[in-house]
This record gives C-alpha cells, structure tokens and sequence, in this order.
C-alpha cells in the first residue's frame, strides 16, 4: 500500500462528498501500521458547520476511534491541500505526514498561499502534494463548473455560498 492507493480512497470519499452537493474534497488518516482507522469527506452543507471539512472530521473521528486526541506517527490523506484551520486540527493533533492530491492556490496552508510546516511551531509535519492531483482537480472543476451561474439563483445576492 502506497499513497497512491490510499489517495484513491480519498478521491471515492470526494466522490460521495460530490454525490451529496458538497465540495469534493475526502480525507483517511492511517495508523503507523497503515490500517485506515477514519475516512470521510466534506459536510459543511449538511452539518450546517464551517468547520466540517473533511481533514477536521477525519481527525475528530480518528480521535474517538483510538482513544486519544494525539495521533503520533499517523498519516492524514486528503483530495486537496488542506486551509489554515485543517492546518491548525493538525498540528493539534500532532500528525506527523500529510500527503495531499490538488494544490489550493487561493487558501492553500501547506506550500500554496502559506506554509505552516515552515513556521517555528513545536511540532513539525512532513508534507507531500500532487498525488494524483489529475483526478482530484478534475473532479473539483467539475463540480463548481455545474454550479456557476447559479450562486445568485440558490444564494440570491451574496455569491460567496453556495446554499442559503
């Protein structure tokens, strides 16, 4: 089992996040031992909650699953880099690898807008992007290309959301 293998289990998490109207975007966090202990997907939509995204749930649950909000030597997998408050969740959680598929130009917080790795935190992640990030750009364009032009229909003048 390699990263790629494991990316592609992000990108059928991202799938289902499609599937649901949410923004395609899947998360696996594995044991040192390689054993998937969480994966999920985003739910923002559905939880009604900014802070739903898939990296944060997938810790959340990683947590609860084995007891401990620190999961030492485990690996976050995630479709796309993940913004600065993913980025908080995982140092919190002292993860030590993340490999991401697509970079996030715009609020990407491990090499694109920022890179917290770089900062003089006590923790320190080890980073990975551009796994397959083919198949996770293609399902991102795909899906906010079906929805432009219609924000001001579903949102009405505010077209920073995409549900009222």
């Amino acid at each position: 089992m390699d990263d790629n293998y494991f990316m592609e289990m992000c990108l059928e998490e991202a799938a289902k996040a499609f599937e649901e109207e949410e923004v395609p975007v899947g998360a696996i966090l594995v044991s040192p031992e390689n054993d998937v202990i969480s994966k999920t997907h985003n739910l923002t939509i559905k939880r009604n909650s900014p802070a739903a995204h898939a990296e944060m749930l997938a810790i959340e649950a990683a947590s609860c699953a084995t007891g401990n909000y620190r999961l030492v030597n485990c690996t976050l997998f995630v479709s796309k880099e993940p913004c600065i408050m993913c980025a908080g969740g995982i140092m919190e959680a002292r993860i030590k690898r993340v490999v991401f598929g697509c970079f996030d130009s715009k609020r990407g917080a491990f090499g694109s807008l920022i890179d917290v790795s770089k900062l003089s935190l006590n923790h320190k992640v080890e980073v990975k992007g551009g796994v397959l990030k083919e198949k996770s750009e293609a399902l991102l364009k795909r899906f906010f290309q079906l929805r432009r032009g219609t924000e001001a229909v579903v949102t009405g003048p505010t077209r920073n959301r995409l549900y009222a």
